[in-house]
């Protein structure tokens, strides 16, 4: 005849590891998941800084600015051509971050967005499916920053599609993706992701938009008034939205040379300008490596948790269910964990963590019954 599962583990184990032990186990396993899943407990301070050397800013790890103003450019031209001219320089290569992105909060969506993927540039926007459902599309500049150096990366889109260069030398046409004036819409976030934590790290020297689509003429000559300082006419006769020279040298504002409305605040402390409460699982979902690595550390991270917690339940009370007691209270140890993290920063809110962490817990539970009913028939 097998036991059940309490039984069992107060028959056999109960014996030979002492209640105390197994409380203290569970103490600092509940302990390590908390700070595991919530530090560092605050927002850290906002890594943008002043270059020494030179104009511009350097940006570390959670480091971030943001406009003082939304950008409104709903009423610019009737064809919604226009360009974007950034002068950075990324940290590294083999990293990724969000480097811009226009946020629209009525809409609760980013219009635009410029993003580091190891060493391409992605450029999304948003749109919509023939149902009518929100979606993005997406193009990459394959191994624009494979060298890791300065460069000034130009943008122009019309409606033959989106050109893109680099120091003033054609790159790339992508005939089938365009964005507008109008995607260039709500806050601008620089240096992370609107809704969650993507940092970028890196320097950035300048940026510019315009609501036309600078010609193929126009923008070597762009390059070279960015390289000599000429930028006075930068601002002049191109329909400039936006001109960020980032050489105040000091202070916590970069001024928008076209329109003070805009000008990009330097926060004292990190943040996300809208962050995600229980992001949805299909939400979340990245086809790579990382995602899965990030899915296995979850499960692996509670199923200590599990196990223990179903040994201590087991040890202090007769209960009939000590699994699903167990179960229910890594889901609201996870659950907990989420909810915090909603006002953490550093950290992301989402429900896929909630269901690999309460997989977890039911993998340690389980091995922690099955142990003990095995120990229990063979001795």
């Amino acid at each position: 005849m097998s036991l059940r599962g309490d039984e069992a583990i107060r028959r056999v184990a109960g014996p030979k590891i002492p209640k105390t032990l197994v409380t203290v186990i569970c103490f600092f396993i509940l302990c390590g998941i908390l700070v595991a899943g919530l530090w560092p407990f605050h927002a850290p301070g906002n890594d943008v800084r002043w270059l020494s050397q030179g104009d511009g800013l350097a940006f570390g790890k959670y480091g971030s600015i943001v406009s003082t103003g939304p950008f409104d450019t709903k009423a610019r031209r009737a064809d919604g051509s226009c360009s974007l001219e950034i002068w950075l320089e990324p940290k590294r290569v083999h990293t990724s971050g969000t480097i811009l992105a226009f946020y629209q909060p009525e809409n609760k969506v980013s219009g635009f967005t410029l993003r580091q993927s190891l060493g391409d540039l992605v450029l999304r926007r948003a749109s919509q499916n023939e149902s009518g459902q929100p979606g993005e599309r997406k193009i990459y500049v394959d191994d624009i920053f494979r060298n890791q150096k300065s460069m000034l990366v130009t943008i122009s889109s019309n409606e033959s599609g989106t050109m893109v260069f680099a120091d003033g030398v054609f790159v790339r046409k992508f005939e089938h993706f365009t964005f507008s004036s109008q995607d260039l819409n709500g806050r601008l976030i620089v240096g992370n992701s609107p809704v969650t934590t993507d940092d970028w790290r890196g320097q950035l020297k300048g940026l510019a938009f315009y609501d036309r689509a600078l010609t193929a003429d126009q923008i070597p000559q762009h390059f070279a008034n960015w390289i000599n300082g000429r930028h006075s006419d930068l601002a002049k006769g191109d329909g400039a939205i936006a001109l960020y020279l980032f050489n105040e040298g000091n202070g916590d504002v970069v001024h928008n040379q076209v329109d003070s409305g805009t000008d990009l605040l330097i926060p004292r402390r990190f943040f996300v300008l809208h962050e995600q409460f229980l992001e949805r699982p299909w939400d979340e979902f990245r086809p790579d490596r990382n995602y899965w690595k990030d899915v296995g550390i979850n499960v692996a991270g509670f199923i200590p948790l599990g196990f223990f917690f179903y040994a201590y339940f087991s040890l202090v009370q007769s209960a009939d269910h000590v699994a699903a007691v167990t179960i229910a209270f890594g889901f609201a140890v996870s659950l907990t964990i989420e909810v915090l993290q909603a006002f953490l920063p550093t950290r992301d809110s989402g429900m896929t963590d909630l269901i690999t962490n309460t997989l977890g817990t039911a993998l340690g539970a389980l091995l922690c019954a099955w142990m003990a009913r095995h120990r229990a028939v063979h001795g």
